[in-house]
């Protein structure tokens, strides 16, 4: 649908299915949904679409299976890694309107939700019960229920109770062709093999969800956080392990780095030694009791591992400031440079020391500076780097530098992404972490739900074409492993 003719039959015909402002195609409508999170790839939908029901959404999808015209599901367009990135000849369809929360069961402990409902919007209409929803990523006032399950996001406190995967139990579904799919149960388990964990992370390429039923957790009787400084970023990460190992489950446990920590306190006033270079924030909840005992069994650590200041939050008024500025951490490094690109990789806690100077090497090599501030826990890190996009070529330095960032991480053992999702920026890095049978039994799987590959297409699974391209595929006598497969 490439002629101007095309795109007013593909509108007329969606005015059909949408009231006529539900169905945008003007440029300076279209010009917010150009990117996701990450701006640094933009690209101008054909036409954006605002379904209010599910009948609309199946029609949508009919329509766009007849005239073969591909679809990208957003939510609220907090994403970082291109994800959301629309095509130019497709459609892009957003779930924000889906936002109702359809039931909270409160014997049961849970909540169904529509998909564009707000992250922190389940735990605020689930606060009178004493219940709240535990992942919480640090956009979780904007970011969307229905995007936390495409990526499987996490947060701050995810170390103790899990991701999305780990929170959910029932997925409504459409698939491209119109099927809709009961993934999962509101029991603890259902037969079969386990699609939730599959849908969950799966980025939009294999269908629309139109609902959601979370578990809730109540909230603990008590929490605290520790706040210690250090005077080595390498050692702090050490401590990460030192506190793991010597069998303490904090709620959440992050490292910000000095860059981190400054701009946080400028930006929030959070009360955090300016001077330190780096600090670790190591909350503890459950009961009274419990976390009296724990925080001092985790001091001890900390002192032994290396910290030179440590704080107890004295009232939840400076436990909230601790954690404000943490939450506060990306918009405040923003203030620093022009442009700075997010990485999101994931290493064994044991490799954070060694990975973290590795980084520092690669920051020297590039000429870019990094700020470091990730969730220590498990491993989950966010190396941002500080660039110019209007330096001719910086923003093609940045991005090799994230490459090799990834590339690091895969090698000490863990993986290019741990809560922003593939996308299309960590695509090529997909050919460093998996073989071509690996990438193979992916292209199966979308195939499997998505035959026409018209769900967000050119996303998270590359071709094999482009890993032979990206060098980092064995091709055998100048032919890729699977010549079957070359369409892909």
């Amino acid at each position: 649908m490439s002629t101007s003719t095309d795109k007013k039959l593909v509108i007329r015909c969606l005015q059909k299915i949408l009231p006529t402002e539900s169905v945008l195609h003007k440029e300076e409508d279209l010009r917010p949904y150009e990117c996701d999170g990450l701006s640094a790839y933009q690209q101008v939908p054909m036409v954006v679409v605002l379904p209010e029901t599910i009948k609309q959404i199946e029609d949508i999808l009919s329509f766009c299976t007849n005239q073969t015209i591909p679809v990208v599901a957003r939510g609220a367009g907090t994403g970082l890694s291109g994800g959301a990135l629309p095509l130019e000849n497709g459609i892009l369809m957003s779930l924000a309107r889906l936002s109702r929360i359809q039931n909270i069961d409160i014997d049961n402990r849970t909540a169904r939700v529509q998909p564009g409902v707000r992250n922190l919007a389940i735990s605020e209409a689930a606060s009178s019960y004493g219940l709240y929803y535990a992942p919480d990523p640090s956009s979780q006032i904007a970011c969307s229920i229905g995007g936390n399950v495409a990526e499987n996001a996490g947060g701050v406190h995810c170390l103790k109770y899990g991701l999305t995967v780990h929170n959910i139990l029932k997925l409504e579904v459409i698939t491209m062709q119109g099927e809709h799919l009961t993934i999962g149960s509101d029991a603890l388990d259902s037969p079969g093999y386990d699609l939730l964990a599959l849908m969950t992370g799966s980025e939009g390429l294999l269908g629309v969800i139109t609902e959601i039923t979370v578990k809730l957790l109540p909230k603990p009787e008590a929490a605290n956080v520790i706040l210690a400084a250090f005077d080595d970023v390498a050692t702090a990460g050490q401590a990460v392990s030192n506190i793991i190992a010597d069998g303490i489950l904090p709620a959440g446990l992050e490292l910000m780095d000095n860059a981190a920590l400054r701009a946080a306190d400028d930006f929030v006033n959070a009360g955090y030694p300016r001077d330190a270079a780096a600090i670790l924030l190591c909350e503890i909840d459950g009961t009274s009791a419990e976390v009296a005992d724990r925080l001092e069994h985790a001091q001890n650590v900390l002192r032994t591992s290396g910290a030179t200041e440590i704080r107890v939050a004295h009232d939840e008024q400076q436990r909230a400031k601790f954690w404000a500025g943490r939450k506060a951490a990306f918009p405040a490094v923003g203030r620093l440079s022009p442009d700075y690109y997010c990485m999101d990789g994931t290493i064994p806690r044991y490799q954070i020391a060694n990975v973290l100077t590795r980084i520092s090497e690669l920051s020297n090599e590039y000429r870019l500076p990094i700020v470091n501030v990730f969730h220590a826990g498990d491993g989950n890190l966010h190396p941002l780097i500080l660039y110019d996009a209007n330096i001719d070529g910086e923003l093609e330095r940045t991005e090799e530098l994230g490459g090799k960032i990834l590339e690091i991480c895969v090698e000490a053992g863990g993986t290019i992404t741990g809560e922003h999702g593939v996308g299309m920026e960590k695509i090529n890095q997909m050919c460093v972490q998996f073989n071509s049978m690996e990438l193979q039994q992916f292209h199966a799987i979308k195939h499997a739900f998505d035959p026409d590959e018209l769900l967000n297409p050119g996303k998270a699974i590359p071709t094999l074409h482009r890993c032979a391209e990206f060098g980092a595929m064995h091709v055998h006598h100048g032919q890729l492993p699977h010549p079957e497969l070359e369409r892909f």
